[in-house]
């Protein structure tokens, strides 16, 4: 293109004479070129350059005016397609020069005088009305203020161009008003509006702010805003762009008019990250900002926990930067530093008090319950009776408890297994060691149903073994209790399987070696804890059928070692499971009918016992007189929910387990507990409305018999992540894989329950997306414990860890 430019231009420099040269004359060398185009040019501009070689092939037939006009084509065409081809480059963001807000230094005069443990009210600035308001949060002190993190973060920061403003983002742009309006609202004149029509290099935009109020709709106040940014001013404008008709557009932004356009920003918030925090009525964001702005200072004289060595083989920045940048950050690297740096504290701390209180555990001497030696014992008699053998997996655990009941130190250990993995034998098992050592045994389940489960299962094997057993619920009588209580206190019973109920203080045990607590996520640590108390120093085993997910895991069971019942008893057909719709519910009880027709029994479950005003789903008292009367008049259907007394939950579940009703309708009473392997199908209504793991649970109710096995899905929900959840379900049947997904997209609290007092409590960290730091934190705090148990190296961590467990206290305290 070059070539022929500069001979088009000679050409037009001679007259247009079609030059002659030495081997060629100018027409011939522009046919000559123009056939060497490139081949992967459109068609278009393929067509307009085969149509010039066409006109200089006739170049020197031509009169001047035409060869003029020529040669003036050819150069505006070839310029145009050098241009398309040329990449565009995007025009760089504005530039902003933001004054420090390092300043807020000299708002605090008085910061002498202030500690960590200055109340609020004190603070300069910090009226009686705001520390009552920030009382409601529960911000009492200064160091409760620094450690109230933002929940988010207007990103000001984000500078762009006018034409790569993205509806729904916040930006600030640099631009130059080209025309300004203010004006009173014809609609409302207590409404004043004023418009700037702002221009850069890259396209213009609308800009409104309102103004409510008659004061400012006199003539006066208009004109002297529209003085204030007057045509060709530099403005720098901080907003949410909105989507218009018209376009992109900033309605009631922050602006400031430059003195020039490479003058510094005055204000503290336009071109920054702006901290959003939670609120109460009476406070706003700008008032808090400014109370914290006010004590950030202080942070700089606060010791750092960690040494100075950890900090730099961890990378991590100083802990008064990190608060000082949490709060007010410079930019993005800074504020994910900082973030790093404080959430590494908090699982550190999280694991060293975990670390402390499984060492502690240890130090305390527990009665090895080692088997006598010699002599057949209960475990292999009762191994010997079972109709099964034990699974590899069941082999391994069982190996893994017995070697830890034998030792002086208490034994604290979690059995994971999914749904029907066997972990009731392996319980079981542990629970006869420690009865042939001479102790008593108990086993602790969260409901009344899993409670009366497992005695049933334990009262068709213990009689043959010779081992005394009871069940101690709610709902157990009076003098059935006291009895028990007798029997229990004098040794006479080995064995107590209950509720809550054992953790009442009348429960004494005579010897108490071996604590199981079954379904351990429904029971706070206090709960398990004070089981425990009732024994000298009982070794503790719990077991869960709800898989945790690692960091959940590590947080909450730190404290205990993990074993893992990784592998189904054989002859377990897979569960298959498909989603359907409200209206396409006849297939589900087709479904049913096919398989009762083949010995089979089936759960219809459904998340309200009856119908509520409030939320429209159908609810198990009507679906089952739904059923009964006009679905399988034919067959016997049950009814079971939380609301029937013990005898009549026991009844319902006898019932459907003995074959006298073929179809049981339920709420999450069948989730755990409910062992029947003649059940084939669930169908469960309003699935969106249970948690992923709460939905493997109950499909784990069927699949436990050699028959194939079908989960019904039923969910109505237009929600795309509701739909997203029970897909997860229908693809995969591997519960850790569910439990993870769960944690992401519920969080702890929902996964868990938020009555669950073992949460820990995190105010920046997230379980869900900072597991790395959790790994990292963990391994930390186990070189520090091994190093320095008592923590009299690392006076920071330990004053640190006090202080935390002080603050729990308190918070418990208020509690209550």
């Amino acid at each position: 293109m070059r070539a022929l430019q500069q001979a088009l231009q000679v050409e037009a420099d001679r007259g247009f004479i079609d030059l002659k040269g030495r081997q060629t004359c100018f027409s011939s060398f522009v046919v000559q070129q123009l056939q060497l185009r490139p081949q992967d040019l459109p068609a278009e501009a393929l067509q307009r350059l085969l149509d010039l070689s066409a006109g200089f092939q006739a170049y020197g037939e031509l009169p001047l005016a035409r060869r003029q006009s020529l040669v003036r084509t050819a150069r505006e065409r070839l310029h145009a397609l050098r241009q398309a081809q040329q990449p565009v480059l995007a025009v760089a963001p504005p530039r902003l020069r933001l004054v420090s807000n390092s300043t807020a230094a000299g708002k605090a005069p008085n910061s002498a005088s202030l500690n960590a443990d200055t109340p609020l009210s004190e603070v300069r600035g910090v009226g009686p009305k705001t520390a009552s308001r920030l009382a409601q949060l529960g911000l009492l002190l200064v160091r409760d203020l620094v450690h109230y993190y933002p929940r988010d973060y207007l990103d000001y920061a984000n500078l762009v161009r006018i034409n790569g403003l993205k509806p729904g983002t916040t930006a600030t742009i640099v631009a130059t008003v080209r025309r300004s309006h203010a004006f009173a609202s014809p609609r409302n004149p207590n409404l004043s509006i004023l418009e700037l029509h702002l221009i850069d290099c890259t396209g213009r935009i609308k800009v409104t702010r309102f103004f409510a109020g008659q004061r400012f709709s006199s003539p006066g106040w208009l004109q002297s805003q529209q003085r204030l940014f007057p045509v060709g001013a530099t403005v720098a404008v901080s907003g949410l762009v909105k989507e218009t008709p018209y376009g992109p557009a900033f309605q009631d932004p922050l602006m400031e008019v430059l003195e020039s356009p490479q003058a510094p920003v005055r204000s503290e918030t336009i071109g920054r990250l702006l901290p959003v925090y939670g609120l109460t009525e009476g406070l706003g964001a700008d008032r808090l900002r400014q109370v914290v702005e006010a004590v950030i200072p202080l942070v700089s004289s606060w010791p750092d926990p960690l040494p100075e060595a950890l900090r730099r083989s961890q990378k991590l920045m100083g802990r008064s930067e990190a608060l000082t940048q949490i709060h007010g950050p410079s930019g993005q690297e800074q504020l994910q530093a900082s973030r790093r740096r404080l959430v590494f504290d908090e699982f550190l701390l999280l694991q060293l008090g975990l670390a402390q209180r499984r060492r502690q555990l240890s130090l305390r001497p527990a009665p090895p319950l080692a088997l006598p030696p010699g002599g057949e014992g209960l475990v292999q008699k009762f191994l010997t009776i079972l109709p099964f053998g034990l699974t590899g997996a069941q082999q391994r655990v069982l190996a893994e408890i017995r070697a830890d009941l034998a030792r002086p130190q208490p034994m604290a250990r979690l059995v994971q297994g999914d749904v029907g993995s066997g972990k009731t034998v392996v319980a079981l098992a542990s629970l006869l060691t420690a009865i042939e050592a001479g102790c008593q045994g108990a086993l602790m389940a969260p409901t009344e149903v899993l409670a009366e489960q497992h005695y049933r299962k334990l009262a068709e094997w213990l009689p043959q073994l010779h081992v005394t057993s009871a069940l101690l619920t709610g709902s157990t009588p009076a003098p059935r209790r006291r009895q028990l209580l007798q029997d229990l206190v004098n040794g006479q019973l080995q064995l107590l399987v209950g509720t809550h109920a054992l953790l009442e203080d009348p429960v004494q045990f005579d010897r108490l070696g071996l604590v199981v607590v079954d379904e351990q996520h429904r029971f706070g640590v206090r709960q398990r804890n004070r089981l425990l108390a009732k024994g000298l120093q009982p070794h503790l085993l719990t077991m869960t059928a709800t898989p945790i997910p690692r960091t959940l895991a590590l947080s909450l069971h730190g404290d205990l070692d993990v074993s893992q019942i990784d592998e189904l008893p054989p002859g377990r057909q897979p569960i298959r499971t498909s989603m359907v719709k409200g209206s396409q519910r006849q297939r589900g009880y087709e479904l049913i009918r096919e398989q009762v027709a083949l010995g089979q029994r089936a759960y219809v479950v459904l998340p309200l016992v009856e119908e509520s005003e409030k939320l429209e789903l159908r609810s198990a008292v009507e679906v089952h007189r739904q059923l009964s009367e006009e679905e399988f008049p034919d067959l016997a259907v049950g009814l079971l929910h939380g609301r029937l007394s013990s005898a009549e939950k026991q009844a319902a579940i006898g019932a459907f387990a003995s074959g006298q009703t073929q179809v049981l309708v339920s709420t999450t009473v069948v989730e755990v507990g409910v062992d029947v392997p003649e059940a084939s199908v669930m169908v469960i209504e309003h699935a969106e409305r249970f948690g992923l793991a709460q939905l493997h649970q109950l499909r784990g109710r069927v699949g436990r018999g050699a028959a194939a096995s079908y989960c019904l899905l039923i969910n109505d929900s237009s929600n795309v992540l509701a739909r997203q959840r029970l897909e997860v379900l229908v693809r995969t049947s591997d519960g850790f894989e569910i439990a993870e997904m769960d944690l992401r997209l519920r969080g702890p609290g929902q996964v868990l329950g938020t009555r669950q007092s073992g949460l820990p409590d995190l105010a920046l960290a997230s379980l869900t997306e900072d597991g790395t730091v959790l790994e990292e934190a963990r391994d930390v705090a186990r070189q520090i414990t091994a190093a320095d148990p008592e923590l009299r190296q690392h006076q920071g961590l330990a004053h640190a860890l006090a202080e935390q467990r002080r603050r729990q206290m308190d918070q418990a305290a208020r509690l209550n």
